[in-house]
């Protein structure tokens, strides 16, 4: 089936348009600005993680980092290291790469259309699209996961997105049902509703159909399938990992740490030393004795891709040796301010759930 195939609703937009006004959110710090360093910036830290979560980074990143210049001149260390927790660090990394490129290339200010924000580092077609909607009412569609289980609903797009063709498809739809040219100024607040509606009525498990300002028009409703939509069969492979974390301490509190490589999990944070087993950790502290190792309850942390298996080590060293691998000593009062992944913080802050 072709986009010109599917029954575009009449009214769709004027309806998202009239129920934002009314009942979608109007509180979130990021709404109500055209500044587009602040829309990039919420827009990014959206992606993949809650409201609630980026309700607490997005002021602190914003009095560390006011404009888009004091971004990009920033050390890629103090970013991932205000970033950390937040996860999907290679978000932070495109984000600085972003900022430099704004500075660099457009002379400070974000491009006006969605086409050219495209051309930045970590903006793809959904984030430029909403930049150019709320700063420029630029008459473009997103097309977030959110917005995918929304259109697909209302249309009974039935089409498996896993399809590239498909996924295209349901773009040109998504493109079509925008508000009419004369009502471009209405952009803002319709992509909003669209975000609204996605968050908070069409949500993945018990949408509120009772709620939702679009249920007339709505072929899932109508069918009774709401579960059924979007359509998307390829999933992804899930793998699990075992590590031996070494977790070297002086009595100062000082703790050894290094930083993971530029590509790979976690690339470019300070974290403990990994290793495949229990032999290879030992091998970096030739001078310790069993006895002066400490094992910790293993525990598990949730990747997108991937279930690590983690086994924390403790060692506590004199302060004139080291181990046997790269990294280097932090001192107690300086870890905080680094870029480190969840486990480690949590860990060297004692909030780690261990059994």
């Amino acid at each position: 089936m072709n986009s010109a195939e599917y029954t575009l609703p009449a009214g769709f937009a004027a309806q998202l348009v009239a129920w934002q006004a009314t009942a979608g959110r109007h509180g979130l710090p990021w709404q109500h600005t055209r500044d587009p360093y602040r829309v990039w910036l919420s827009e990014i830290m959206l992606q993949q993680t809650q409201v609630s979560t980026v309700l607490d980074y997005y002021p602190r990143f914003l009095d560390r980092f006011p404009n888009v210049a004091s971004l990009a001149a920033a050390p890629l260390d103090d970013v991932l290291g205000l970033w950390s927790g937040l996860g999907y660090y290679s978000r932070a990394r495109n984000l600085h790469r972003c900022a430099q490129a704004v500075v660099a290339e457009h002379g400070g200010s974000f491009p006006a259309d969605a086409v050219l924000l495209q051309t930045l580092p970590g903006i793809g077609r959904s984030t430029a699209a909403a930049i150019a909607a709320f700063c420029f009412d630029e008459r473009v569609s997103i097309l977030d996961g959110n917005v995918k289980r929304v259109l697909t609903r209302v249309l009974g797009f039935a089409d498996d997105l896993a399809v590239a063709a498909h996924e295209r498809q349901l773009w040109a739809l998504a493109g079509e049902l925008l508000p009419p040219h004369e009502a471009a100024h209405t952009m803002p607040r319709y992509t909003q509703a669209l975000m609204d509606l996605g968050a908070t009525v069409c949500t993945a498990r018990k949408p509120a159909c009772t709620q939702c300002p679009v249920a007339a028009l709505c072929r899932a409703k109508a069918e009774g399938r709401a579960d059924a939509y979007p359509v998307k069969t390829r999933k992804l492979k899930r793998s699990s990992a075992s590590h031996w974390v070494l977790w070297c301490q002086r009595a100062d509190g000082a703790v050894w740490l290094q930083q993971r490589p530029d590509t790979g999990i976690w690339a470019g944070l300070f974290c403990f030393p990994l290793f495949d087993s229990l032999a290879a950790l030992q091998q970096v502290l030739p001078g310790v004795p069993d006895s002066g190792l400490h094992s910790l309850p293993a525990f598990k942390h949730v990747l997108t891709h991937k279930d690590m298996h983690l086994h924390p080590v403790v060692c506590t060293l004199a302060a004139e040796t080291a181990p046997q691998t790269a990294g280097q000593w932090v001192a107690e009062q300086g870890w905080p301010a680094l870029g480190l992944p969840a486990p480690v913080r949590k860990l060297l802050s004692g909030t780690v759930a261990l059994r």
